[in-house]
């Protein structure tokens, strides 16, 4: 499966984007599928995740939950996450990535990535 990150940008801080990671090549409705992020300098963290089922099955970085939302439409083999009121914080690469990690606020077990996309956040 390959994926593609698109819908990063710049935002002025307090706006709002929503990224979106489509997946190609084979569904991946059946895996976990999860955001992360890296700000220049830092190491990638996790920033969110969905299990197959989207009911009761998110997971969100603690310091992101009520501004970060994320979803998934297995009809189009793509998963969002909408990002309000941005800070200057969130700017970073933003990495989607899929698999069957054990534990899905964490890199091992997503056997696939994007490419990432850029977010900026300027005051």
């Amino acid at each position: 499966v390959q994926l593609q990150a698109s819908g990063g940008g710049l935002v002025q801080a307090g706006g709002s984007l929503r990224l979106s990671c489509a997946a190609s090549g084979r569904s991946f409705n059946n895996y976990a599928v999860g955001w992360f992020r890296q700000a220049p300098g830092k190491e990638r963290e996790f920033v969110a995740a969905i299990k197959q089922s989207a009911v009761g099955n998110t997971y969100y970085a603690g310091s992101l939950k009520g501004r970060f939302t994320i979803s998934r439409d297995n009809a189009k083999n793509t998963v969002y996450l909408q990002m309000n009121s941005l800070k200057l914080d969130d700017t970073a690469v933003y990495y989607c990535a899929t698999g069957a990690p054990l534990d899905v606020t964490t890199t091992p077990g997503y056997a696939a990535w994007g490419q990432g996309t850029q977010v900026t956040v300027s005051s």
